[in-house]
Formats: structure tokens, C-alpha cells, sequence
């Protein structure tokens, strides 16, 4: 009887998703929640709200509970959580990798960061800021979408796409403070407080996360043979304002990183004073009239976003020999070398830079057409990085030195930085980029339990020229318990600047013809729920990823690299108890 019941129910739940498609959007998502009250929504996949198993894409959800129950401090930690995606480290700093299906780089500008919609991706690497690491008291929920998303997010959304939604004032609603601590010197503290007042609904949140590094992890030899521990200290800062009423919201962010050790060191080489600083300050205002004409929903968002980041490397140890090339860098194969020369006091270098962002995007939402939900949208961004540096070796600081042929007999060169801010020898030259773009969406439910979204989007870059991505979902709940998916989506990944302009660099060279790399997938997913309690999701997938951007042996950027790529995920959630 029981089971009769359930079924009975669900064939209920899949008839009436027919009917309240058909409904103007802010009736079809209060539908879908009352439907679907105990099943999360993600608007990530499309940009409306639809419960998870009829998403149009490879989807997971982490609740606010979730992490909770999970322990995890990070964000970080509670995305490795979420099947087909694994975080690690990098080779150059502690910066995450976040792998998606076996799909990463170095420096792991393949998976786009959305915090409450936003991109936090910086232009030089393409990638977080340095060292970028979220603490999770004020994270409401994540969603995570496993596949290509340029379609509708444009460059970066390659391997996935990330959007951590933040609490508003609702959810925290008065008061809260926190605190933690654990091993090697771990505290963490937060403040928060939720409020409503005179029709404006306000929320606040301070979080602060230090440790004193983990000081197991010692290398027994790095590039010059020399052993020790590795440098992981870091001080956090993160503050949040939320402000809402009626149509308007706007969101304030504060993220500041202290002092943070580089791991092994950039070079591969221990440096156990180097340091990464970075600070991001982004304002962003949202507009939504979900009846803004007849038929017609608008949804507009104005962001500005300004920061600095600042390194201190000491690229080789105290009484290092370098061999030199004849602007003052070191020595590759096919440059004329200089000669030899001692660094007294270890061969240092201090860059970093100013980074400003400006963007504003439109969409237009119409459900005139029974069946139909067409998405039309556009927007422009801005960005900009102004280098500084001052280093111990390269052209404007070694020029005029004569340095010795002979390496047991090097010219010793001290520890005095110069600067090479604002002139030709710095590591970057002052970079700015346009982008524009407009994209096209169509939710078309054409037969009872059948839904296809379609979707393109066309971008115009001012330093490289244009791309389109396409994308397509079918999407059949096959029986009350069970959704299939068939998926296909195309992504690519723009150069940063980096990639692009680096100069007088001691380990990377840019290269201004890159192109941008390119991945089509296919997809197909089943999700079979055969209790309430038990829920089986099987996903398989095969890629092509064309164009990758490496770094070669002599240090150039290059699309050196083809990938293909096929594998299956296979989560299974139980819920034994709801009581824990």
C-alpha cells in the first residue's frame, strides 16, 4: 500500500510539471518548489529555477546542512565532496586545482568561480586570485555543474562551473558568532547578523582563517637538492554586506589574503620567505522585475570589482650560481648567455599588479509561447591589469654588468631590489581587454515528459577576436522515478594575459597568437530514484579538448596539447536516518 502510494503521488507530480510549465516564470518556479518541496533547485543550468533531477546538465548541490554534517571548513573540502571533481594543489604556490573529469592545468583556469552569479576570475592567469581559498560560514549553498558552460557563461565555464550563493538575512536572522581551532595553529572565527528594517532586508558577515602551516610536510630534495619543509601559513580574511528590498539587491565583498607561504617555491626550489598577498573588493547590483511587461521577466546585474596582488619570491637560494642570458634573466637553450653570476643574497623577484573589472549584463526572459521559455541576453566587461615589480636580475637592473665566463669564479650580484614598475623591463605590460556578447536560450517542453533547451552564445574580444558556443539538452522523465539526460555542450577557454604578454619572465614567456582552447562534450545521465530514501545517479561522458595552453621547454606559451577524454560517475545517496 505504501508503495502504491508513492506511486500514485509521483505520477501526480509528473503530470502537473506539464501544466505549471506553461506558467509565467515566477508562477512556474513557486510550482516547482511546492512540487518539489523536498528535492533542491539549481538555476546554475539555465538561469531559472528547476529541481535537480530535470536539470539540463550534470548537476550537485551543497546545502548549507550539508557542509555542516560534512565538517568541511573550506570551500575546498566540501568540493570533494561532489563526484567527478577533485581538488589538489599546484606546482608553483598552494593554490587549488580544481579537476573536473580529469580536465585541469597548472594553473586551473578550466572551471569558472561564480560567487551569488559573479565571476571572481582574475585576467593574468585566467584563473581565482592566488591562493584563493572561501571559508564556508557564510555560504548558503554551492552549485556545481559538471560539463561545459560557455553557452551561458561564456570564457572559462570549460570543464565546469562553480556558483557559491552566499546567506542573505533570512537565513542567518539575528545574531551569530563562531569560532574553531585544530592542528598546526588552526583558528578560525565568524560574526554574523541578519536583520529587517523599514522594508530593507540586511545581512553582515565577518569570517577570519589563519594557520600556522603544516609543518609535516617536508621535501627530502627540490631542484637543487636541498631539503626542508614546506612554507603553507596563510591569514584570511572575508566580509560580506547584503542588502536587499523589493526589485534590488546589492552585494559587498571584502576578501583579503595575508602572508600566505608558497609550498615548495615558484621555481621548484624551497623558499621558505616566500609570501602571497591579494585583495579583492567587489560590488555588485542586481535589478529582477519577474513582471516587467506582459510576458516578459527582465533581470539586469551592474558589477564592479577592484584589487592588488603582491608576491615576494626568492626564486633561488642564498649563494646560488646562475648561468645568465644577455638581458639579465636566466639561461634558456638558443640565448646568447652572459656569464655567470652569485646571488649573495638568493635571486629575488616581487611581482604583482592592480586589477580592475567593470561588467554589466541584461536578460530578457519571455513566456508568451506556450511550451516555451526563450532567454535573450547580453552584456559587455571590462578588464585591466597594471603591473609593478621590482626584482635582483633581468634587463634594467643587471644592465652594464659584466659578468664572469667562468662558473667558479662568478660575479656576485646582491640582494638590492630595483624597481621596473612602469617601464619595458617589467614581467607584464599594462594589459586591458573588452568583451562582448549576447546569447540565446529556448526551454522548449514539445511533448508530455520531454523538454529540449537549446542554447548559443557568441563573445567578441577586443585582443583576439570572436567565439561561438552552442549547447543541447534533452531531457525525458522516462518514468515517475527515473530522468534521462542526453547533453551536448561546446566551452573555451580564453588566454589570460599571462599566457599572452609575459616578458622578462624567469620561468613563463607569453605569446600574443594563442588561441583559445576549445572542448566539445556528450553526455548521458540517468537519475533513478526507487525509495525516498535512495536516490542512484549514473553519468557517462566522452570529450575532446582541443587547443591547450602549456608552457614549453623553452618556456613560451603554447596550444601544445590535445586531450580526449571518457569515463563514467556513479553517485548513490541513502538516507538512513533524518535524524543526524
Amino acid at each position: 500500500m505504501k508503495h502504491l502510494k508513492q506511486l500514485v503521488f509521483n505520477l501526480l507530480l509528473l503530470s502537473s510539471v506539464a501544466a505549471v510549465a506553461e506558467e509565467p516564470p515566477e508562477v512556474y518556479e513557486e510550482s516547482l518548489l511546492l512540487l518539489y518541496q523536498d528535492e533542491e533547485m539549481i538555476s546554475i543550468a539555465t538561469g531559472t529555477a528547476k529541481p535537480l533531477h530535470l536539470a539540463p546538465s550534470v548537476a550537485s548541490v551543497i546545502t548549507a546542512r550539508e557542509i555542516k554534517t560534512l565538517g568541511a571548513r573550506t570551500l575546498d573540502e566540501a568540493l570533494e565532496f561532489v563526484p567527478g571533481l577533485h581538488v589538489s594543489r599546484d606546482q608553483y604556490s598552494q593554490s587549488a586545482i580544481f579537476s573536473i573529469r580529469g580536465i585541469h592545468s597548472n594553473f586551473n583556469s578550466q572551471v569558472i568561480l561564480l560567487i551569488n552569479g559573479h565571476p571572481i576570475n582574475e585576467p593574468i592567469s585566467g584563473s581565482r586570485p592566488p591562493q584563493f581559498k572561501l571559508p564556508v560560514a557564510n555560504i548558503s549553498r554551492i552549485e556545481v555543474i559538471r560539463g561545459p558552460g560557455s553557452a551561458v557563461y561564456g570564457a572559462d565555464a570549460f570543464a565546469g562551473v562553480i556558483n557559491v550563493i552566499t546567506k542573505r538575512a533570512n537565513e542567518i536572522n539575528g545574531t551569530v558568532f563562531g569560532a574553531r581551532t585544530g592542528s598546526f595553529g588552526r583558528k578560525d572565527i565568524w560574526a554574523q547578523h541578519g536583520t529587517q528594517l523599514a522594508g530593507w532586508k540586511a545581512a553582515f558577515s565577518f569570517e577570519r582563517n589563519t594557520t600556522d602551516g603544516d609543518n609535516k610536510r617536508y621535501i627530502e630534495e627540490d631542484l637543487l637538492n636541498n631539503s626542508g619543509n614546506m612554507n603553507t601559513q596563510y591569514e584570511l580574511y572575508n566580509t560580506s554586506i547584503n542588502l536587499e528590498k523589493n526589485n534590488w539587491n546589492l552585494w559587498l565583498n571584502s576578501w583579503n589574503l595575508k602572508n600566505a607561504g608558497v609550498g615548495v617555491g615558484i621555481t621548484q626550489t624551497l623558499d621558505p620567505l616566500g609570501k602571497q598577498e591579494a585583495n579583492q573588493y567587489t560590488a555588485k547590483l542586481n535589478y529582477k522585475d519577474k513582471k516587467f511587461a506582459k510576458n516578459w521577466q527582465l533581470e539586469s546585474n551592474l558589477t564592479y570589482r577592484t584589487g592588488d596582488q603582491q608576491s615576494r619570491y626568492q626564486l633561488f637560494p642564498v649563494g646560488t650560481v646562475v648561468q645568465l642570458d644577455s638581458e639579465g634573466n636566466i639561461w634558456t637553450p638558443g640565448a646568447t648567455s652572459a656569464g655567470y653570476a652569485e646571488f649573495t643574497n638568493g635571486m629575488l623577484g616581487n611581482p604583482g599588479g592592480d586589477l580592475d573589472h567593470g561588467s554589466f549584463e541584461t536578460a530578457f526572459s519571455y513566456h508568451g509561447h506556450n511550451s516555451h521559455l526563450v532567454r535573450l541576453a547580453f552584456g559587455i566587461k571590462y578588464d585591466r591589469a597594471v603591473a609593478k615589480e621590482s626584482k635582483n636580475f633581468g634587463p634594467g637592473v643587471l644592465d652594464g654588468v659584466v659578468l664572469s665566463a667562468d662558473p667558479n669564479t662568478p660575479t656576485p650580484i646582491s640582494g638590492t631590489l630595483v624597481s621596473v614598475t612602469g617601464t619595458g623591463n617589467i614581467f607584464l605590460p599594462d594589459s586591458s581587454r573588452t568583451v562582448r556578447h549576447l546569447s540565446l536560450q529556448d526551454e522548449w517542453q514539445f511533448a508530455r515528459d520531454w523538454e529540449l533547451t537549446s542554447g548559443i552564445r557568441y563573445d567578441h574580444y577586443s585582443d583576439f577576436g570572436s567565439t561561438t558556443n552552442p549547447r543541447l539538452a534533452l531531457v525525458w522523465a522516462t518514468r515517475y522515478n527515473l530522468t534521462s539526460k542526453l547533453l551536448y555542450g561546446r566551452a573555451f577557454r580564453a588566454p589570460g594575459f599571462g599566457e599572452l604578454y609575459y616578458i622578462n619572465n624567469p620561468t613563463t614567456i607569453g605569446n600574443n597568437t594563442l588561441n583559445p582552447e576549445v572542448l566539445d562534450m556528450v553526455e548521458l545521465a540517468f537519475d533513478y530514484r526507487p525509495t525516498y530514501d535512495l536516490e542512484m545517479v549514473l553519468n557517462l561522458f566522452k570529450y575532446r579538448a582541443d587547443d591547450l595552453i602549456a608552457y614549453g621547454a623553452d618556456g613560451i606559451a603554447q596550444n601544445m596539447h590535445n586531450q580526449r577524454g571518457h569515463g563514467m560517475e556513479l553517485d548513490i545517496n541513502y538516507t538512513a536516518t533524518n535524524k543526524l
